[in-house]
């Protein structure tokens, strides 16, 4: 079994999710293990942000950073041969904003995920982005792997 590097940038995080183009918001991992995963991500500067609202990026826009720290963290866990599982941001929970905007934001952004709870098909992070040590957004979210497989499970004969 060949092991994950300790850290990516930005193509290698690419190469992982299904976000492409400027949609990849983040520019590296720091560092990631089992429970959880902390990236940078400077992108919430760009004039081209593809989650702007005119000239705004508003706060929300973290929830989207997070969950692409998720989708990495989900890829470097995977087996080396396994095929990618597509997993879909079901719900977000108990989110704070502490900021209006992140395009003011002069510092980059820290992302943090650490995975509460889960199973092979339901996961449960919790999420932090700060910007210079200070607090932009938490939650929770809730993550649905392979949720087309699960949908034609239910999808048989009328009970």
């Amino acid at each position: 079994m060949i092991a994950a590097p300790a850290t990516l940038d930005r193509a290698a995080i690419a190469a992982r999710i299904p976000h492409r183009g400027s949609m990849c918001l983040l520019d590296a991992v720091e560092a990631w293990d089992e429970r959880g995963i902390r990236c940078r991500a400077v992108s919430h500067r760009a004039p081209d942000n593809p989650l702007r609202d005119g000239a705004a990026l508003p706060a929300a826009s973290a929830i989207e950073y997070a969950a692409q720290a998720m989708a990495v963290h989900g890829a470097l866990l995977a087996p080396p041969a396994a095929a990618p599982r597509m997993g879909f941001l079901a719900s977000v929970r108990g989110v704070a904003l502490h900021v209006a905007r992140l395009d003011t934001l002069a510092a980059e952004l820290e992302i943090r995920a650490e995975r509460v709870s889960g199973d092979d098909d339901n996961i449960l992070y919790a999420f932090t982005v700060s910007a210079a040590g200070a607090p932009v957004a938490s939650g929770r979210a809730a993550v649905i792997l392979d949720a087309g497989r699960l949908a034609g499970a239910f999808s048989g004969s009328p009970a």
